[in-house]
């Protein structure tokens, strides 16, 4: 058989293998089932109008109005022209939601271990380890989606990196700028900016072993290319990276506008986020232990044991039903670490951890310093406020660092590492040229080293107390009683979870010894190794992210049920606001039926969120008046929402008496409390310079009224006998938003901290604003541009490629 025909065999059917095994594990969705994922059904309640406009007119808003008073939607899912790069990413992603990120996982592993030339059988084996590693399963059951997907490209980009390295670099080239074209796409800045402290190290390794062997030349091409192919793959999403830039500038991840906290105290200056809240998911040392043993701190914040607990036992015992019982034992609070939420331990695989540490002992080169370098890098960081030292010093002076909250999450990078190495370690092992003398000396270390840490934890079991932060709380509830067992449940499970770590990797040692002592053949040793990786991960996995999570899609579709309160507030078609007090700042149920105040993002609009902290939180009413709040939804005394309507609501907009001048942002939100919006309003003179401050006649025949609503353009009549001063109640968002009075261009400022202002002149006008971002115009240009220039180099490298090739064949 011709090789590459036979090449295209392998990887066709190992391709194919891939989709059948995320179709399986994810079985559910071919019964037409969907996976319940609370922050994908938060998404859907902050979407909802940006998908009714779609739906409406045809065409993309790029605004709405339905959360935090009005954002762009560049991070809602937001859709630009000439975005060829996501209609590739939708042909790979193939299969139904989630096994199509499963099968990302499987072949972006798969490629980078084909560019490591790693032979497939092995490849196979490495991209099962890394797809049901367990951190990746359970973002997909909590709907981290962005994350997943900006995770399955990851390996592609590092595939591309290393080729490069080794001097394919047209084809190093050639993958880079695709891999990095569909990672930007993917709209996790997180995990992308997270892969610096991968390539960094790589970077060093390789530039240490070319000055040692005089290959500086080599090293500088391969990244001079590199540095090429990454600026393509970022230029063909020039549209979404620089309307997410604009956006992020008005966001909580831009600049602080004040230098006060609410209570008057001085802020400490920062231009990203706070320290507290970046820091506040923090593995704490001997958590990262979980990587090993899945419940070592007892696992997610609630586990479900059923009927295998003292606390189930306990319950039955005091005379509660079964069901109630059960019901209780399946939602324990059993984890006790210092994280404030926990959906799952990190378990990275009690096999592959083996074999990672196998791999640090029989693997050479330069694959081993980079992959252990990147592990103890993403490591320690993830340690965030448990390690203090090196963590203020990234958020203090690393480029970029304080963008991103809960550190934890650059385990992403170690996630990555370790499996490559354990198949390295692999492929060391069956390499006849490996003496079998070292491999028995690395198998016997890295064995006892790891039962060794196992007897440890045994021994360690009685230093804890098994506390957990909330068992004050618990107490109060429950009684101490169920809490000491809840804590004994939780020594359980430390204790068996340790007990089967220790388990498998004897069983994976024990198959290694057969293989060097030739009684297991290389191809069952590897089967065998297979299975045992995948029965580890899965049956943790399957804790966590199960066939219980799907629903049907006509459940997942009425993820909101409407209440009596939401009926009441729909009956008045007019455009307002509602203020959920239940959910505050933070939540999107509303946002999928109503203009909400509220809203469920990770970059939120900054003076929103200042106008809670400063004023709304602390019940001044003026200030939901003039964000015409006009429903309120509050829960009465059963727990049911009702909902109450707000007189002093101000309405879409209207004539002030009074323009007052302040001098700085601070003055301008301090002023909203003793400010009456209804008849004067604020402007910060030092930012509008141009705007004079003034008193304005008003009379009873002053008005403005909305004649027509769309999320991207809101078109008003003015009435007024006299040159006024008019406010609305929509936000003030710097770039894209124009106004026009008669259909002639004007200027508007803000006002009141967040809202809109403008002069308007004596007489009855019309007034128009329209959503028209030119980032979008000319971001799709350079989007279109560089798209165009991409699939040349594509088509010209795969010509060349197959032209030497034939030119080989024929020599």
């Amino acid at each position: 058989m011709n090789p590459i025909f036979r090449s295209f065999l392998t990887h066709f059917f190992a391709i194919a293998f891939f989709a059948v095994v995320a179709l399986l594990y994810f079985n559910p969705v071919l019964q037409g089932k969907v996976i319940y994922q609370s922050d994908i059904v938060q998404y859907r309640g902050m979407a909802e109008e940006q998908e009714d406009f779609r739906r409406q007119y045809g065409e993309e808003p790029y605004w709405t109005n339905s959360a935090f008073g009005g954002m762009p939607t560049y991070q809602l899912g937001a859709r630009y022209p000439h975005d060829y790069v996501k209609k590739l990413d939708r042909v790979i992603r193939f299969l139904p939601r989630p096994a199509d990120y499963l099968f990302l996982y499987f072949l972006g592993f798969y490629i980078l271990l084909g560019c490591m030339k790693v032979e497939y059988r092995l490849a196979i084996l490495g991209a099962l380890a890394f797809g049901f590693s367990t951190y990746m399963i359970v973002i997909l059951g909590v709907g981290h989606n962005a994350k997943a997907h900006a995770i399955g490209y990851l390996p592609m980009v590092l595939g591309g990196i290393l080729l490069a390295f080794r001097g394919k670099y047209l084809w190093g080239f050639l993958l880079t700028a695709v891999a990095v074209a569909l990672e930007i796409q993917a709209n996790h800045y997180q995990m992308t900016y997270y892969f610096l402290f991968l390539v960094i190290p790589l970077g060093v390794v390789y530039l240490v072993d070319a000055v040692r062997e005089k290959q500086l030349k080599s090293f500088f091409i391969a990244s001079g290319l590199l540095l090429v192919a990454a600026v393509l793959g970022i230029v063909v999403n020039a549209t979404s990276l620089m309307a997410t830039r604009e956006y992020a500038a008005w966001s909580t991840r831009g600049p602080a506008v004040l230098t006060i906290n609410p209570d008057g105290s001085p802020k400490i200056a920062t231009d990203g986020l706070d320290r507290e809240y970046i820091t506040q998911y923090s593995y704490g040392i001997s958590e990262s232990l979980n990587l090993l043993v899945p419940r070592l701190y007892g696992g997610g914040s609630v586990e479900s044991l059923g009927e295998d607990s003292r606390t189930f036992e306990f319950l039955i015992d005091q005379g509660v039903s079964r069901s109630q019982a059960l019901d209780f034992s399946n939602n324990l609070q059993l984890y006790w670490g210092d994280q404030p939420i926990v959906a799952a331990p990190p378990y990275i695989g009690a096999v592959v951890l083996f074999l990672f540490f196998l791999g640090l002992l029989l693997v050479k080169g330069r694959s081993r310093w980079w992959l252990l370098a990147a592990s103890g890098i993403a490591l320690v960081l993830s340690w965030g406020k448990n390690f203090s030292l090196l963590t203020d010093l990234m958020i203090d002076y690393f480029p970029l660092y304080n963008k991103f909250r809960a550190v934890s999450s650059v385990q992403v990078i170690l996630e990555l590492c370790v499996p490559i190495l354990a198949v390295l370690a692999i492929r060391a092992w069956i390499n006849p040229e490996t003496p079998g003398e070292k491999k028995r000396k690395a198998l016997i270390i890295s064995v006892s080293g790891l039962l060794g840490i196992g007897v440890v934890l045994f021994l360690l079991k009685s230093v804890f107390d098994f506390t957990g932060a909330n068992d004050g709380v618990l107490e109060r509830y429950y009684g101490e009683e169920l809490v000491d067992l809840i804590r004994r449940d939780r020594e359980a499970v430390y204790l068996q979870d340790t007990f089967r770590s220790m388990l498998f990797i004897l069983l994976a040692g024990l198959l290694l010894w057969f293989n060097l002592k030739k009684r297991l053949p290389v191809k069952w040793m590897i089967l065998s190794l297979g299975i045992l990786i995948v029965a580890d991960l899965t049956a943790v996995d399957l804790r966590y992210v199960n066939k219980d999570d799907f629903v049907s899609r006509r459940q997942l579709s009425n993820s909101f049920a409407m209440t009596q309160a939401d009926q009441q507030i729909l009956r008045d078609t007019a455009y307002y606001r509602v203020l959920n007090v239940g959910e505050g700042l933070n939540g999107a149920r509303t946002s999928y039926f109503h203009k909400s105040l509220g809203g469920y993002h990770a970059a939120k609009p900054r003076r929103m969120q200042d106008l809670f902290e400063f004023h709304i939180y602390r019940n001044n009413r003026r200030v939901l008046d003039m964000l015409n709040t006009k429903y309120l939804i509050q829960a009465d005394e059963e727990g049911n929402p009702r909902a109450s309507l707000n007189p002093g609501a101000l309405g879409n907009a209207w004539f002030v008496a009074r323009l007052k001048g302040v001098d700085s942002p601070d003055e301008a939100i301090q002023a909203l409390d003793s400010v009456y919006p209804a008849l004067e309003a604020i402007v910060n003179v030092r930012e509008f310079t141009e705007v004079a401050p003034g008193i304005f006649p008003v009379d009873s025949t002053s008005r403005i009224t909305l004649n027509s609503y769309k999320a991207n353009e809101l078109v008003y009549t003015s009435e007024n006998a006299n040159a006024g001063m008019a406010v609305f109640s929509e936000m003030y968002y710097p770039s894209g938003w124009h106004v026009y009075i008669d259909g002639k261009p004007d200027s508007h400022f803000r006002v009141n901290y967040a809202l809109r202002g403008m002069f308007i002149p004596a007489g009855k006008h019309e007034i128009a604003f329209r959503f028209e971002p030119e980032v979008i115009q000319k971001g799709s240009q350079i989007s279109l541009a560089s798209t165009v220039l991409l699939a040349l180099l594509l088509l010209g490298g795969a010509g060349y490629g197959l032209f030497r090739g034939g030119r080989k064949q024929e020599a």
